[in-house]
């Protein structure tokens, strides 16, 4: 508990930091630099939702983000795809999650491949998905020991985005990281994370069976992020695998890419601008609720504002809630890295 009211004061600081970015954001006349992979705005190929008519495709007019790696946000038209019930032909379907939770000490749960010569290094890597080639880009610590149980992090693209976009930093968290956390960046298909069928909860299942066996990763201690449809792949992962990882940071998200149907509570940051115009923030609030409600926190009147985010109350033990609202479009919130990290490391 010491270490959680710790991880409290941190948090508050990084939430007024991000208060403070969020006032000054609409007065800043120029934007920071962008990559060359957010610039070019991607058409959503998906149909969309029933009684929805497709989004136009326009470029994103909101400010970019005061952090340079984040690049600048573009309009890329997301409409919630109809979701089949169905599994891929051919796929079985995925094992049911192994529950993961701390000891009572904090201690870690060290995976099957600790004190082993890991088999897999750093770089672009495929698996087989049921018939289907997926791949990822994988980034170990630079002085990786197998014996020691890291910490496991996803960071899912944007729409239109690529593994690579998201690795060449990953959202700023691989720096904060310091070498204490394992990171991986999925390759979406059709640059996007649909999640037909469960395909891409499958692909999640395929690399963590990989890496639970080659590398030392502390199983109660795997967490997921991503802006866009990445914050959708995160929400996805929250709700049909919230007994696996520990912690979700989707940054305007919406449950685009599915939700199963869980009892299990995980412990959640959001993100969102108030004038987001591709994934309206009511989709996002929507999506926060889900949490809310499955973590059996107290309803947002209750809820405690630390800086520009709400901290609900009464949530089920190390199953916080929090969530910052900030004054922009469809973007990743300025500060976002520092406050994510800091979320992630309490635990």
């Amino acid at each position: 508990m010491d270490r959680l009211r710790f991880a409290d004061v941190a948090f508050l600081l990084a939430a007024t930091a991000l208060a403070a970015a969020c006032s000054s954001n609409e007065s800043e006349a120029g934007t920071a630099t962008t990559r060359t992979e957010m610039n070019a705005p991607a058409a959503m190929n998906e149909p969309a939702a029933p009684g929805q008519a497709p989004a136009q495709v326009q470029p994103n007019e909101m400010p970019a983000s005061s952090r340079p790696s984040e690049g600048q946000a573009t309009g890329i038209g997301l409409t919630p795809p109809p979701m089949p019930s169905e599994t891929l032909p051919g796929a079985e379907p995925p094992a049911p999650p192994v529950t993961n939770a701390p000891p009572a000490d904090g201690s870690p749960i060290p995976s099957a491949g600790c004190g082993s010569a890991p088999t897999v290094q750093s770089g672009r890597l495929n698996i087989d998905v049921a018939g289907t080639t997926r791949e990822y880009i994988l980034a170990l610590p630079q002085n990786y020991d197998e014996t020691h149980p890291y910490r496991l992090i996803f960071g899912w693209h944007w729409r239109g985005g690529n593994a690579q976009a998201v690795a060449n930093d990953f959202y700023g968290l691989q720096a904060l990281a310091k070498g204490s956390a394992i990171f991986v960046s999925p390759e979406g298909i059709d640059s996007g994370w649909a999640n037909t069928g469960g395909r891409d909860i499958a692909f999640l299942d395929a690399m963590l069976a990989r890496f639970e066996g080659q590398l030392c990763i502390d199983q109660s201690r795997i967490f997921s992020t991503g802006w866009s449809y990445g914050g959708m792949m995160s929400l996805a992962i929250g709700c049909a695998r919230a007994d696996v990882f520990r912690a979700i940071a989707p940054m305007s998200g919406a449950l685009y890419s599915g939700c199963e149907d869980s009892d299990a509570s995980i412990a959640f940051l959001g993100f969102h601008g108030t004038a987001d115009d591709v994934v309206p923030i009511a989709n996002g609030r929507t999506a926060r609720d889900t949490f809310v409600e499955r973590n059996g926190c107290q309803p947002e009147a209750a809820a405690v504002r630390d800086g520009a985010c709400l901290r609900f109350q009464g949530c089920a033990a190390d199953s916080p809630v929090s969530w910052c609202e900030f004054n922009g479009g469809h973007m990743p919130a300025p500060g976002s890295g520092q406050a994510i990290w800091d979320f992630f490391s309490q635990f």
